[in-house]
């Protein structure tokens, strides 16, 4: 893929976030025509019309506020640990809010809904916590015990996991919808809920971009150039988290939009996270809303959940990059 100027990949990107967000306006199990969009716009729409309005339209932000943290988070978590296939599952993100949502539906009766929200987010950053805290040995600088912790963390979640949902047939019910993934009734109120960590990591993100630049030159030459590698590591950690952990307690895990979109940008305008950091947010946000158009439709007047689409757009890329070689830290 040939690169772009940063400046036109943005431009490129943008118009296709406002496509994206016009289709999922539009197009669901009734489609809006240009007369009914207009009518919205002069305020003169019937009161059915302005209720489907209404609910795609928190649908649509909250599909772009997710897809863009899902993006931004995995192109931190490939920056800082300079592994083409990290993703915000890498550090325990995605166990550590399910486990979260199994326990408060097993032992507090907990039935789903926005209130997800608040049960998922705390659990996601507490499994993080514990991942850097049992991957960050003192004097060692290298992210493998990192991601080794991150992986027996998730492993042994996943496993607590399975024996709820094995031995609690109606820990089983409430969980499967969530765990999929899937913007149906998506409201203001849980956007409302996730924004301060959302928020807080896009700024984080946008302190860290600059000195992730340094650190693809590797740990020495960062330290010698004055980089404090240890505060930028963590604090990237801390950024990606944010994003995964706010985004996954939302609608619920997703698959290959953090692992895909980095990739995607790094094909458009190359290694620099200065770009990349604002294009991986937009394109992102393009990517899963325009995923959550294709469940809409493809098997109308029923939907999918988006998590199955994003797996199925994913998976294929994935391959076709590493088939390509196009798949670099």
């Amino acid at each position: 893929m040939r690169r772009l100027p940063p400046w036109a990949a943005l431009v490129i990107v943008s118009a296709v976030l406002l496509l994206a967000c016009l289709a999922s306006i539009a197009l669901g199990s009734r489609e809006i025509d240009l007369a009914g969009l207009w009518q919205v716009v002069r305020g003169r729409e019937d009161e059915h019309l302005r209720q489907v309005i209404a609910a795609r339209e928190a649908r649509t932000a909250l599909g772009a506020v997710v897809g863009a943290a899902l993006a931004a988070s995995g192109m931190l978590i490939q920056g800082v640990t300079r592994n083409p296939l990290g993703e915000p599952g890498l550090l325990g993100v995605t166990s550590g809010a399910s486990a979260a949502v199994v326990t408060a539906t097993a032992f507090l009766g907990f039935s789903g809904g926005a209130a997800t929200v608040w049960v998922a987010l705390p659990g996601a950053l507490l499994a993080v916590l514990v991942v850097y805290l049992l991957g960050r040995p003192a004097g060692s600088h290298s992210v493998v015990p990192l991601i080794l912790a991150g992986a027996v963390i998730s492993a042994v979640l996943y496993a607590y996991i399975q024996a709820m949902i094995l031995t609690r047939p109606d820990v089983f019910d409430s969980f499967r919808h969530w765990v999929v993934g899937s913007l149906a009734g998506a409201s203001y109120a849980t956007l409302g809920a996730v924004a301060p960590a959302l928020v807080l990591g896009v700024v984080l993100a946008a302190v860290v971009a600059p000195g992730l630049n340094t650190l693809a030159l590797g740990d020495d030459v960062a330290t010698a150039l004055g980089t404090p590698v240890a505060l930028l590591r963590a604090t990237t950690i801390l950024a990606a988290t944010l994003l995964a952990a706010g985004a996954t307690a939302a609608v619920g895990p997703l698959a290959f939009v953090g692992l895909a979109v980095p990739h995607l940008v790094r094909a458009l305008v190359g290694g620099d996270h200065r770009w990349q950091l604002p294009i991986a947010l937009v394109l992102g946000a393009a990517l899963l809303l325009g995923s959550d158009v294709l469940a809409r439709v493809i098997a109308r007047p029923q939907e999918l959940m988006v998590g199955v689409i994003t797996a199925f757009l994913g998976a294929p890329f994935l391959l076709w990059a590493v088939r390509r070689g196009k798949v670099t830290a």
